[in-house]
């Protein structure tokens, strides 16, 4: 589950990379086709002013000079230019009062027939316009801007298939690279991956996480046949002990006290040899239930656990109790279900100065509930972190246990939970089945 979840988080990473680069190359055409098509309507419209301007006051500045050296010289007409010379106050009314009553120079009207362009000169004994039609190039005017939209939208279209195609081949290398690294697995040998790619950015990605998968490899294997090689050195001396021990608890005229003593060896030596066996299947991630398939009876071995822990409550008012409300069996092995309860218990006992710790075992799980100060809720979490004792914590301890009840639980696919008691103490329960 946990690996489906990175996979698909990845999944959502990569979509979202190759939603920019698209998102990037539409951005950009539709900026610079929105730039050219305003840049073209400013250009041409201030291109047309320009021109239709100064032809106009080019025209009428000829018109009047032509005008001074022959009077008989009529008036210019055009279809779209009209032409008028008439006297300061224009006393026959010929051009209309808002062109008449504008300044000497160069001005667009809107009147009612239209939009024009007027040019207008005057003189102490003469005024003279130059009227010029230029509703048709307001109509082309508006076919231009609807022609630079389109224009406009293809070229944002045209971005956002460039944007789609150029993802595609941008994040096709990395997505092979994903796609490689998600096909490795912890049982099969990692694969060289930097011969599939190119010499290029990728390239030395894939390149970078050979050498760190390698290195990795090395260390993980190294300190794998660590463990694996101590665990089993172990298991040699502790054998010895138990078989000794067991030889000199044979004898019939042992003293009481030697015996007593004898048997705490006994049951210490059982305990490292569990702790031994238990490691060696989190070493090699095997559950070993194909060997030992045998189903154990918790409660069986809470008591047996509870007669073992028992030295350590030295003088102290605590009462150690098993209670069954049903039969709980479980297919593991007997010393990784010892070494998962075995480590409750003691941490109840450790934390728990008066009162008691009582073993409730029923529905598929069994709980260790003591009458200790409890945890506070903010440590809760830190339980299972490797080296954390808790303030109240007595004994000495590195910290491990919980660490690795935790990787045990893991592997055998149980649940664990912590929780403080109402009334007061610490509720630790773990579930073989339905967890």
């Amino acid at each position: 589950m946990a690996s489906a979840t990175a996979w698909s988080t990845r999944m959502l990473y990569r979509h979202r990379l190759r939603s920019r680069i698209i998102f990037s190359f539409l951005l950009l055409g539709t900026l610079l086709s929105a730039l050219f098509a305003v840049s073209t309507l400013f250009l041409q419209q201030y291109l047309e002013d320009q021109l239709i301007g100064a032809t106009l006051k080019q025209e009428l500045d000829d018109y009047i000079t032509q005008l001074r050296d022959d009077p008989s010289v009529i008036e210019p007409f055009y279809t779209r230019i009209q032409g008028y010379v008439t006297r300061p106050g224009d006393p026959n009314k010929r051009v209309l009062a808002q062109i008449r009553e504008l300044t000497p120079g160069v001005h667009e009207v809107q009147t009612g027939e239209g939009l024009f362009k007027a040019a207008v000169r005057k003189e102490e004994d003469l005024w003279a316009f130059l009227i010029y039609d230029v509703t048709e190039n307001q109509r082309l005017t508006r076919q231009l801007v609807w022609a630079l939209v389109g224009v406009a939208l293809i070229f944002s279209l045209l971005s956002l298939w460039i944007g789609i195609w150029s993802s595609q081949r941008v994040m096709r290398p990395v997505s092979d690279l994903a796609r490689r690294l998600s096909s490795i697995s912890e049982e099969t040998p990692h694969p060289r991956l930097a011969q599939w790619f190119a010499d290029d950015e990728v390239g030395q990605l894939a390149a970078a996480l050979d050498s760190y998968a390698e290195r990795l490899h090395h260390l993980v294997e190294r300190d794998r046949e660590f463990n694996a090689d101590v665990s089993h050195e172990l298991r040699t001396p502790l054998a010895v002990i138990s078989g000794a021990t067991e030889l000199l608890l044979s004898q019939p005229d042992l003293p009481d006290k030697t015996r007593q003593r004898l048997l705490r060896i006994a049951r210490a030596a059982r305990q490292s040899i569990d702790i031994t066996t238990a490691l060696l299947h989190l070493v090699r991630a095997d559950k070993g239930t194909d060997k030992d398939s045998q189903s154990h009876n918790v409660r069986d071995i809470a008591e047996a656990l509870v007669e073992l822990q028992e030295p350590l409550i030295e003088n102290r008012p605590l009462q150690l109790r098993v209670e069954e409300g049903d039969r709980v069996s479980v297919i593991a092995p007997e010393s990784v279900i010892a070494v998962t309860l075995g480590n409750l218990i003691s941490n109840a006992i450790k934390y728990t100065p008066s009162g008691e710790v009582c073993i409730i075992i029923g529905n598929g799980s069994v709980r260790v509930e003591d009458t200790g100060p409890g945890i506070p809720e903010e440590e809760l979490s830190h339980v299972f972190d490797r080296h954390y004792r808790g303030v109240g914590a007595s004994g000495k301890g590195a910290g491990l246990g919980l660490a690795i009840v935790k990787r045990l639980c893991e592997l055998y696919g149980w649940s664990i939970n912590f929780r403080n008691r109402e009334g007061g103490g610490l509720s630790a329960e773990l579930k073989f089945f339905g967890g």
